[in-house]
């Protein structure tokens, strides 16, 4: 039997199993329309946005070339953030580049010099500081870690030689990977001279 076809009759469940449609219940049968209707729906507006993403970097991309053309400039590199406004101010669309970065194997290095920090400093004066550095290093469900956590640690002012050759071997493991582009819409609030952002993540409506 082919096993990417699935007979007449048969339904195939969440372990790979063919099973009588007969014999499924009437409100499992229900649940599985309610959740691929919408599923399918989500895709749908996946691939839209998608598409929508590409075509707005495009024809930013292609405003920017015309003004260069006209100034005669070349433009070469990575190209910076952008913002276009309607006529009447009532719309604007930015384009905006957020660096990505990772660390290199010297983290392990800032980690140790940071514990020997937290292990020799007394613990109730620098509670909240190991609390800082514990959720740094923690890693997500993906087993990464938290990049955010981690550059938060290089904000603290702490005069221990310990801690800043700790933060010298963090400044050398990060390191840029390239950018992401984000293209948001604005909206005017009435006549004001402020503009509220257009969701666009399903999490933000």
């Amino acid at each position: 039997m082919n096993t990417d076809t699935i007979p007449e009759g048969y339904a195939r469940n969440s372990a790979g199993h063919l099973v009588p449609t007969e014999q499924i219940r009437e409100h499992d049968k229900l649940r599985d329309d309610v959740a691929r209707s919408l599923a399918m729906e989500a895709e749908e507006l996946h691939d839209r946005i998608k598409a929508f993403k590409e075509k707005a970097l495009a024809d930013i991309a292609d405003m920017v070339a015309i003004a260069a053309d006209k100034y005669q400039v070349k433009i070469g590199g990575k190209k910076g953030n952008v913002s276009l406004c309607t006529y009447d101010g009532q719309y604007k669309v930015t384009r905006t580049y957020a660096e990505r970065i990772a660390f290199t194997e010297e983290l392990e290095a800032a980690r140790e010099l940071i514990n020997d920090c937290i292990v020799r400093w007394s613990e109730g004066a620098n509670a909240n500081i190991k609390v800082l550095v514990d959720r740094a290093f923690r890693t997500n469900g993906q087993g990464q870690i938290k990049t955010a956590a981690v550059l938060e640690l290089l904000r603290l002012d702490i005069q221990d030689d310990g801690w800043k050759r700790g933060m010298e071997a963090l400044k050398d493991s990060i390191q840029s990977v390239g950018a992401t582009a984000y293209v948001r819409i604005y909206k005017r609030v009435g006549t004001s001279d402020q503009y509220r952002p257009l969701a666009l993540d399903i999490a933000a409506l």
